[in-house]
């Protein structure tokens, strides 16, 4: 088996805010564990938030020491032999969060958990798919897959797993209803047009079911949580399904009667559950929206790429609400 001795990021400890994290470089020898495994030489890693939140203490269950990341892209130069020399990406739930992760340059990992790079995809758009994409295509295969006719409300449309929840919505043939905090277009790709409310403006709900005929919709895919929680109950339709990922406040009023008299379902999703190998799953259920150019991986600036003596300021600039997808590229010096 090959060994290689690479440079990670290594936290030692929860920091206090994203500006006190000490992301500090280290070097480890590397090698495949088991014959199942892979060693895959890392192109580019995404930062996400859940990066970001476990380090500063926000996710109880993330250890320490580690190193971060859950998204990468890269060539694989150890593993089954069909594998090696291919350009591959992934995602994971407990990369970086209960093992160490994606920020580096070489990760050892399932080879059951690399999916392969399409052609015409760049090695870092392929590292910027992973956690937003897979949210939203958890949500939607646990919610029902929307369907040519139904309505999908987003809650933080221009949000990246808003986005992602966007164009799997309108490639499944949905209407896509998007709600911003303040006057703007949507900012992403889609296979047909959104319908945009601005919540500055007025009551949501009322704009929702104006713009539905007074049904409301079939789905609400809610990526910000309590703060819309009351609104994403209003808009649903009758038998509405309502998908959330995220909170800030635990705890939110709910009104049992309107929910069971509206017959509405209320699904969780936390990728974070997800083990690597689920994650590739998820992801390679999406190649043929890829492949048809239905869906798109998000555009990659050069001003959000970033090397790993960075990493810290990509840390910071995600936790800043950067609208950018932060990529870091062990490659640079």
């Amino acid at each position: 088996m090959t060994t290689v001795t690479a440079r990670a990021i290594r936290l030692a400890a929860k920091a206090t805010d994203a500006a006190s994290i000490k992301a500090e470089l280290m070097t480890v020898v590397l090698s495949r564990k088991s014959a199942t495994d892979a060693l895959v030489e890392i192109h580019a890693a995404a930062v996400n938030p859940s990066d970001v939140k476990a380090a500063i203490g926000m996710m109880s269950y993330a250890v320490f020491p580690r190193t971060p990341g859950r998204d990468f892209a890269g060539l694989v130069i150890d593993g089954p032999a069909d594998m090696i020399g291919k350009s591959v990406f992934g995602s994971s739930g407990d990369l970086g969060i209960r093992r160490d992760g994606t920020h580096a340059t070489h990760l050892v990992v399932e080879a059951a958990a690399l999916v392969e790079k399409p052609l015409a995809m760049s090695i870092a758009e392929a590292a910027g798919i992973g956690v937003p994409f897979v949210t939203a295509q958890e949500g939607f295969r646990r919610a029902g897959q929307t369907k040519p006719g139904e309505t999908v409300l987003i809650m933080g449309l221009n949000g990246k797993v808003g986005q992602a929840a966007a164009q799997i919505a309108t490639w499944r043939g949905a209407r896509v209803i998007g709600v911003v905090r303040k006057p703007e277009a949507y900012a992403g790709h889609a296979s047909s047009e959104i319908t945009v409310i601005d919540s500055s403006r007025g009551d949501v709900p009322e704009q929702v079911r104006a713009l539905t005929s007074g049904k409301g919709c079939d789905v609400v895919f809610n990526t910000v949580g309590d703060p819309y929680f009351q609104a994403a109950h209003k808009s649903l339709a009758v038998m509405g399904r309502q998908i959330l990922i995220a909170a800030i406040e635990k705890i939110v009023e709910f009104n049992i009667f309107e929910f069971y008299r509206g017959r509405h379902t209320y699904v969780g999703i936390d990728t974070l559950a997800l083990s690597s190998i689920a994650t590739a799953d998820i992801l390679r259920d999406l190649l043929p929206g890829f492949a048809a150019s239905h869906l798109k991986p998000f555009p990659i600036s050069p001003r959000a790429v970033y090397s790993l003596s960075a990493a810290g300021t990509a840390y910071v600039a995600v936790l800043g609400a950067a609208r950018d997808r932060i990529i870091i590229d062990p490659r640079l010096p």
